[in-house]
């Protein structure tokens, strides 16, 4: 008996495999992955203060605007296998097949082996998992970690063990340290197992928890207590924090403001003429140009979509019309953006295209819009419809581990779907949280479903078919939207099939027959088809390492549901944008390290511990990654961050340490005015012709968007700026 519980189940090992080639095959193509991140792995690798920290860059000046956890995970494997974009990818993909394995054990020993197999394999193909889990992004990470806390929950609840529970509370600390305050989403859900469940006299189950909870806060804040306790000049600037500080970081800008939707604005004058809302660190929500604007008549500090969560840009408003866009000198009217108008933040860009990010309107059924659905809600009709069927025979007397089960991940489902529901700000690879919940109350659902069915059990037995008849029609809904991409035949064949199915469970539901339970699982496949096809689109169709996401064609990208060939009005012709898909994808412009650069650099260095100095990160990438050069990133991620003064450059330039510095790039934005104006007044600007081959790198080639139209403004988000070298000496 023992060695038949002990034997592998077969049919989870081509679940696992089939897991294993959505997240990982292909990743061996990526060069940078999420340069930003890969960048900050890079410097990591150069002396323990920059892995501390998770520096961006080499001087440890500034930090990636995440905790480190996920970054010491990827750096011990850069470590080992080189640094590559395959081997910071590694970890996830890894996590994303660990997270199906413990769905699997975590619903079999309550539900049994065909829920557990069936959730496993529903894990494994949520869409948004395969898209993530194939990048360096660190939602994959943390969602394993978080199931992982859950299985200890699970057997610390059932054992009465303490230890486990208190493992389990750490482990949401330690995911705290992944992704901040979206790592408490569960919360809920582990509060009211635990007080379900756990079997204790009150005095001591209270205890406990209260002991847990201590355990989540000390472990939650570790890190961010003890670098905001280390003064400013021994560490490096806090990345996109307005105040310095890990505690503001967490609880405002990855916290309350992705609810709000009101994101850090201390740097949105990096678009051209400070379009935007511009510096306002003193006048937060002011979306005209301040005293602290630093983008107005300089290009320069502006925050830019081609960041890690890609909320670094906010504008005014909303979209009406993609017209009527250019403005004096190729830019917005007055330097701001056109009224109705926002700039990556996940809301609105143009009023039905539901969020310039393809996140949908707010509402009690944004995961079912288009924008959303193709992500993770392919099987939500199954999870409501087995829910019923799971607490259809519910007695006060007899709650037994099924619902309490049921309960849990319904606790981790509905607060997780209602925050999405009305968020001001996330992107569609956020949706991964849902992916856990969804899959273990698919298996359950689906085998309470199946029982009832087999007993004929009244009006519960045709929540079987019916499940099966709403899921493909919502699986129809879904796919018929890209017919023009993938053709009629996926839709259709999909809503064909599930009616087939349907009508054929129904006539079988008063009879016996051995083909029964045959149709039961063709049943479930079929409601499959959509999510598998959508799960290979990154793999088929080209992911985006930046933002990652499912569906084959303008999921991919930077308007959701949207074509990325979509022309842009501009009042003078149409601006064709150019397509945003394929690896690396929107904003991710995957420069590489320019040979004369490097040489002249190296040629001219005469002892300066930095080969330069710039004000664009993804200038510093490249060299970082493939040269492992000593480079200083001036403004963080956008350039925007205060992380210099001009008294410090002067210093850093007087004792040696740096004497080149690029500015421009990323629309020669140039972190704060007071830099650029110091190192244009104090510099020497390099003849183009003496270090750079060709064209400048720093620009899209071929896809400046600076057109006769004058619309400044190119949605590779280069902006079309130059790339001017200054050697400074004092």
């Amino acid at each position: 008996m023992n060695n038949t519980k002990r034997r592998m189940d077969l049919v989870l090992l081509p679940i696992v495999l089939l897991a294993a080639f959505l997240n990982g095959y292909g990743i061996w193509n990526d060069q940078y992955a999420n340069s930003y991140y890969t960048t900050a792995v890079g410097s990591m690798l150069s002396n323990f203060h920059n892995f501390f920290y998770a520096s961006l860059d080499s001087a440890g000046s500034v930090t990636v605007d995440k905790p480190p956890v996920v970054f010491w995970i990827q750096t011990a494997f850069a470590y080992v296998f080189g640094l590559h974009g395959w081997s910071v990818i590694l970890p996830q993909v890894l996590a994303g097949i660990g997270s199906v394995l413990l769905i699997y054990f975590m619903v079999k020993p309550t539900y049994g082996l065909a829920a557990a197999r069936i959730s496993a394999l529903a894990m494994a193909t949520v869409p948004v998992v395969a898209a993530v889990s194939r990048t360096n992004n660190i939602d994959s990470m943390l969602v394993f970690t978080l199931l992982l806390g859950s299985w200890f929950l699970f057997k610390g609840s059932k054992q009465s063990s303490a230890w486990r529970i208190l493992v389990a509370f750490g482990l949401i600390g330690v995911a705290f340290n992944m992704k901040m305050l979206q790592a408490y989403m569960i919360l809920p859900a582990f509060y009211l197992f635990y007080l379900l469940v756990f079997q204790a006299k009150w005095r001591r189950k209270i205890i406990l928890l209260i002991g847990s909870t201590a355990v989540l806060g000390v472990v939650s804040l570790s890190w961010a207590v003890t670098v905001d306790s280390i003064p400013e000049d021994e560490r490096p600037y806090i990345g996109s924090s307005e105040t310095n500080s890990v505690m503001e970081l967490a609880f405002g800008y990855n916290g309350l403001a992705r609810l709000t939707g009101q994101q850090n604005t201390a740097g949105n004058a990096g678009m051209p003429n400070g379009m935007g809302q511009g510096n306002n660190r003193d006048n937060r929500g002011d979306s005209t140009s301040g005293p602290n604007q630093t983008g107005s008549g300089v290009p320069g500090a502006g925050q830019d979509v081609n960041a890690p969560d890609n909320d670094k840009m906010n504008g005014s408003n909303g979209l009406n019309t993609m017209g009527g866009m250019n403005g004096p000198n190729g830019n917005f009217p007055n330097g701001q953006m056109p009224n109705d108008m926002e700039m990556p933040n996940g809301r609105d860009f143009g009023g039905g295209m539901g969020g310039m990010f393809g996140t949908g309107e707010k509402g009690p059924l944004r995961l079912f819009q288009t924008e959303l659905s193709g992500q993770a809600s392919w099987l939500l009709p199954v999870v409501l419809l087995g829910c019923i069927a799971i607490f259809a025979g519910l007695r006060r007397r007899n709650i037994t581990s099924k619902h309490k089960e049921a309960l849990f991940w319904l606790a981790w489902l509905l607060p997780v779907a209602a925050f999405f529901s009305v968020a001001g700000f996330f992107h569609q690879y956020y949706l991964i949280m849902l992916a856990p919940p969804i899959a273990a109350l698919t298996g359950a659902g689906f085998v309470a479903m199946w029982k009832l069915y087999r007993e004929r059990n009244g009006w519960q037995a045709w929540l079987l078919p019916v499940s099966v008849l709403l899921t493909t029609l919502f699986g129809w809904y879904i796919m018929q939207v890209y017919n023009d991409t993938i053709g009629a035949g996926w839709s259709i064949s999909e809503l064909i099939a599930g009616i087939l199915v349907t009508v054929i469970l129904i006539v079988m539901l008063h009879r016996t027959h051995r083909w029964k339970q045959s149709f039961i699982i063709a049943g479930f496949m079929v409601m499959l088809i959509g999510p598998i096809y959508w799960a290979f689109t990154p793999i088929t169709y080209g992911g985006n390492s930046m933002i990652p996401a499912a569906g084959p064609t303008g999921s991919n990208g930077m308007f959701g549901g949207v074509g990325m060939g979509m022309p842009m009005g501009n009042g003078a012709g149409d601006t064709e944008m150019p397509t945003m898909g394929g690896r690396g994808g929107m904003g991710n412009r995957n420069e590489e390290v320019d040979t004369a650069t490097l040489n002249y650099l190296k040629e001219h260095n005469t002892g300066e511990t930095y080969l330069f100095a710039t004000t664009d990160y993804n200038q510093a990438a490249p060299y970082i990654i493939d040269e492992k050069a000593a480079v200083i990133t001036l403004g963080g991620f956008s350039g925007s961050d205060p992380v210099y003064t001009t008294e410090k450059l002067e210093q850093l330039v007087k004792s040696g340490q740096v004497k080149y510095f690029m500015v421009g790039g990323m629309g020669g934005r140039g972190g704060n005015s007071d830099i650029s104006d110091w190192i244009k007044e104090h510099g020497t600007e390099i003849p183009t012709s003496e270090w750079k081959t060709g064209t400048d790198s720093g620009s899209m080639d071929n896809g400046d968007m600076e057109n006769e139209a004058g619309l400044g403004f190119g949605f590779g988000f280069g902006f079309g700026g130059q790339t001017t070298l200054y050697e400074v000496k004092l």
